[in-house]
């Protein structure tokens, strides 16, 4: 697999891959601060971007769900039965994108593990029970999907008898590029996503598995912030791009000429947008309070309307709620800088702060 020979890249564009790795590894140093001190936030912030992952990397590939249908769809999702393929293509996705959330540090990449997790994404899926987990055997194109319904072939991918040492051979060197580290390894992680999809190990399903393994990659080689920002959000909001930056590698496949230095840049420029996308949201959502549970929340509400409220009002307003609980939540309030007290002991009373915003 030749694949320095894709990576010859010109002069200026050199200069331009090296200015944002840079910028990516000087924010993922900060960002890593930042994580060891707060959490509050934090979980919040998953929460939101794994409902965007879920929703753009199935609408990509043909789904009709929007975000807020998805929401409703996991909370119940212990007791829905999924009747549809949307339904079954989108808990499969969260299943999957949990698995790599929660046990990244355990899974190693291999061939095996790219099979098992193909498995989990497809494992609510009735017409797939054949080819889950398993490389393909029939050939296959990399297709886009519109809104419209209509399709429109990208490119054609590698022939079912090639996939096994072609993927053999891809891992490996993947693996020995980020142990040894002579490339970035942001560099070969956007090696990695081109020839996985260029090869299309699966007989479906190698979009949506491929920006899981984009997020399982980045976050086993420490880039922590990918799972509070939606990667695959981005990918479709630059769907244009993103199949025009793959064709240009594409077009010269397997020849002396395949260059895939628009694929890289555009791989780069995707995770540099993400920080400043992250690095909003952070901000905005800390000056607003923070992440708030619903409990507090109706306590912020009621202190809004009554204000200013002693601690026995809002006990008599929320009996169900201990008084210890509720001490609790005015104290993390208070640290929040989302109310104020005001007076000592029994004459103490809470109000929002001037500057709280909604």
């Amino acid at each position: 697999m030749d694949i320095i020979n894709k990576l010859n890249f010109d002069f200026k564009t050199n200069q331009l891959v090296l200015k944002v790795i840079s910028q990516i590894d000087l924010f993922k140093g900060k960002w890593n601060i930042i994580e060891q001190k707060e959490n509050r936030y934090l979980k919040e912030l998953r929460k939101i971007a794994t409902i965007e992952s879920i929703g753009s990397s199935t609408r990509i590939e043909g789904s009709t769900m929007t975000d807020d249908e998805i929401k409703k769809l996991l909370a119940n999702i212990k007791i829905t039965k999924f009747k549809t393929r949307d339904e079954q293509e989108v808990v499969g996705y969260y299943d999957t994108l949990e698995t790599v959330y929660e046990n990244y540090t355990n899974i190693d990449l291999t061939e095996n593990s790219i099979k098992q997790l193909h498995g989990t994404l497809l494992k609510h899926c009735d017409k797939d029970g054949r080819h889950r987990g398993h490389y393909k055997n029939l050939s296959n194109k990399v297709v886009a999907n519109y809104p419209d319904g209509t399709q429109k072939i990208i490119f054609n991918t590698t022939e079912p008898l090639l996939v096994d040492p072609q993927m053999k051979d891809l891992v490996k060197w993947t693996k020995q590029q980020l142990t040894k580290q002579d490339i970035h390894p942001l560099i070969v992680m956007g090696v990695f996503i081109y020839e996985f999809l260029s090869i299309h190990p699966f007989q479906d399903s190698n979009g949506r598995l491929s920006r899981l393994l984009t997020t399982l990659l980045l976050l086993k080689q420490d880039y922590q912030f990918v799972q509070y920002v939606s990667f695959e959000n981005l990918i479709e909001q630059k769907k244009k791009d993103y199949y025009k930056a793959l064709m240009d590698g594409q077009k010269n496949r397997n020849t002396k000429s395949e260059q895939i230095d628009k694929w890289i840049l555009f791989f780069l420029d995707c995770i540099n947008i993400l920080i400043s996308r992250l690095e909003k949201k952070y901000n905005i959502y800390k000056s607003k309070g923070g992440y708030l549970n619903d409990r507090q929340k109706m306590i912020k509400e009621f202190i809004k309307k009554k204000q200013p409220v002693k601690l026995n009002d809002i006990s008599n307003n929320f009996n169900e709620i201990s008084a210890n609980t509720i001490k609790k939540d005015l104290q993390y309030l208070k640290s929040e800088n989302i109310i104020e007290s005001i007076g000592q002991r029994k004459g103490t009373v809470y109000v929002l702060k001037i500057d709280t915003r909604n």
